[in-house]
């Protein structure tokens, strides 16, 4: 007797016999083998086709499902363990749902967590509200603790620290090696948020850290057209619960969107280089203007933080802040609203340039800081940075006249 036909064979193209409606169903299926183009295949599929019965439950076998993974999103996985130096990496569909994706596969009732105050306000919500409700206690820490001081604060029943270095708004730079030195033989786990650094500029597994989250929505994806997050691990045990915690979720990111991110990793670092140069041209520029108090930026010499920037990093990205001398919220208003070039927007990592007054999110920290002036974030996109410098200097006089 003749083997029975595989699937793929089966479907390989359309029957000579039957109905219409059954030729139909039949026709138009893939090729056996594919054209080798420079980007991998987009396959749109929820149901995969095994070659035969026993692979239907063979545990060996993980692809089973098209959530799962095609091929684009495959290439994007093995791009990124690349780049990260991880064992793999897993893909979720934006930067918040890695987050969440990756504390609720590490974390459970009773466990307590230490997150940098400089955490991205997302992080914030989804610990102030989602792991509340589980039972996992949060507790946040001033990002400028020394790494032994924060170490001497954990409890018995610390599983993770998360750190975001430079912090979200205000750049603090922190010593994550340390921390991760410090952690490991507690059995703590670190955790770093690394959309500034691309998992490019700065390598978290490569320092010791045990997770490296991105919002690929920022850098990777480059074009402020696409959601995704990601999670890497050196650890096969831990790449294991990410990729347990992505199956028990139901996380899944398309092969479109795979492929546009996987589109942006290519040429990542030549744009990465251009934000770096042009934002050190603009902040360099700030720190000498009349209006500007501070300017917040580890890349910066004499930057607070620029030390361990420069021991840690290969350069900088195009995200910063800096603080305007005291003035009131209409004359930050005025000044924002002068600038051309900039667009008032939130997201940042994209070609464009972006502005934002931070004083408002300041205000769901625990720990509280404040500074002379109002705090503003600027993304310095691949504009000319001379343009870029023309549009704050215009907007800087209307602040200055605004002031009072």
């Amino acid at each position: 007797m003749a083997p029975r036909k595989s699937n793929t064979e089966r479907l390989g193209g359309p029957p000579s016999t039957g109905s219409e409606a059954t030729r139909l169903i039949r026709a138009g299926q893939a090729p056996e083998t594919l054209a080798k183009t420079v980007g991998p295949p987009i396959q749109k599929g929820s149901t995969v086709l095994l070659p035969n019965a026993a692979s239907l439950y063979d545990d060996a076998n993980y692809l089973t499902y098209g959530r799962q993974g095609l091929a684009a999103q495959t290439a994007l996985q093995d791009a990124l363990a690349g780049l990260e130096n991880a064992a793999g990496v897993t893909l979720y569909p934006s930067g918040v749902a890695a987050l969440s994706g990756a504390l609720l596969a590490v974390l459970k009732t009773g466990d307590e967590i230490l997150v940098t105050d400089a955490a991205y306000k997302p992080t914030r919500r989804f610990c102030d509200h989602a792991l509340k409700r589980f039972g996992v206690k949060t507790t946040y820490f001033d990002p400028r603790t020394p790494p032994e001081t924060l170490l001497g604060e954990a409890a018995p029943a610390t599983r993770l620290i998360l750190m975001e270095s430079p912090g979200s708004l205000s750049f603090e730079m922190q010593d994550m090696a340390r921390v991760a030195e410090l952690a490991k033989p507690r059995d703590i786990l670190t955790v770093a948020d690394n959309t500034w650094g691309a998992g490019y500029l700065y390598k978290p597994l490569d320092h010791g850290i045990d997770i490296a989250l991105q919002a690929l929505t920022k850098y990777v994806g480059g074009h402020s057209d696409t959601f995704m997050g990601s999670a890497a691990t050196a650890d096969p045990k831990l790449l294991r619960a990410l990729n347990d915690g992505v199956l028990h979720l139901g996380w899944a990111v398309s092969g479109d969107d795979a492929y546009q991110m996987l589109r942006g990793l290519r040429t990542m670092p030549t744009r990465l280089a251009r934000h770096g140069t042009s934002g050190l041209e603009v902040a360099a520029w700030l720190r000498d203007h009349p209006m500007v108090g501070e300017v917040l930026h580890p890349a910066l010499p004499g930057a607070a933080g620029h030390d361990l920037w420069k021991r840690d990093y290969i350069g900088a990205s195009g995200l910063f802040g800096f603080v305007l001398q005291p003035g009131p919220q209409a004359a930050v208003d005025a000044f924002l609203d002068e600038l051309d070039l900039f667009g008032l927007g939130f997201s940042w990592g994209g070609f464009e340039s972006l502005a934002i007054a931070c004083d408002h999110q300041l205000t769901s920290r625990k720990l509280l800081r404040s500074y002379p002036g109002p705090l503003i974030r600027l993304h310095i996109g691949l504009e000319d940075p001379a343009d870029l410098i023309a549009d704050l200097a215009r907007g800087l006089d209307v602040y200055a006249a605004r002031r009072g």
